[in-house]
């Protein structure tokens, strides 16, 4: 049985993160609400803007509950925005005052780190568990300042984390929903399943 994998449907890049599951074999649904998190086995939160995110996810409570599902056993997969909203500690959180994150993932992240759109760039990534290099785009990436014990380092560029994993959880400063190469969302698939 293929694993049941939503993509948190408020704002980025969904229909692609969408179509990389579904290429790597996963059961995709979108999630908007709470009672949408059930039966799922793992969970995308894409790009984004993390305050425009953490704002639309507010009324519902949507980020706790997530959390909590993560608790009982739901895999998780940030990328970009995703990485900022499940990280322990954001550096530059003032925008994200007053609003519910995620949180569980032990990284310190800086939002736009790499920059403006305008830094934007591709790069060919060494990542853990693959045999060949991953092409990677990053917009507006954050950067990971720090990680705590238990965070795996699954790829790094100019000596930075940009792919993490801690238990249950994966994350990327980039987005592999924007390339052809499909081989980051099957580790994830292949981290829900098991």
């Amino acid at each position: 049985m293929s694993p049941r994998i939503g993509v948190l449907a408020l704002q980025g890049a969904i229909a692609e993160h969408v179509r990389a599951l579904q290429a790597v074999g996963a059961e995709v649904s979108t999630v908007r609400r709470p009672a949408e998190l059930a039966g799922l086995d793992g969970l995308v939160v894409p790009g984004g803007e993390s305050t425009t995110m953490a704002r639309l996810a507010a009324p519902a409570g949507l980020l706790p509950q997530i959390r909590a599902a993560h608790d009982d056993g739901m895999a998780l997969f940030g990328t970009c925005a995703g990485m900022i909203l499940m990280a322990d500690d954001v550096s530059d959180a003032a925008a994200l005052e007053g609003f519910e994150r995620i949180g569980g993932l032990d990284i310190v992240a800086r939002r736009n780190g790499y920059g403006s759109q305008l830094d934007s760039f591709t790069a060919d990534l060494d990542v853990v568990g693959l045999d060949s290099p991953l092409p990677a785009v990053f917009i507006r990436a954050p950067v990971v300042e720090s990680t705590g014990a238990e965070v795996e380092v699954l790829a790094s560029a100019a000596e930075r984390p940009v792919a993490v994993r801690q238990g249950r959880m994966m994350a990327s400063s980039f987005h592999p929903e924007l390339t052809e190469d499909h081989r980051l969302h099957a580790l994830f698939v292949q981290l829900a399943g098991a």
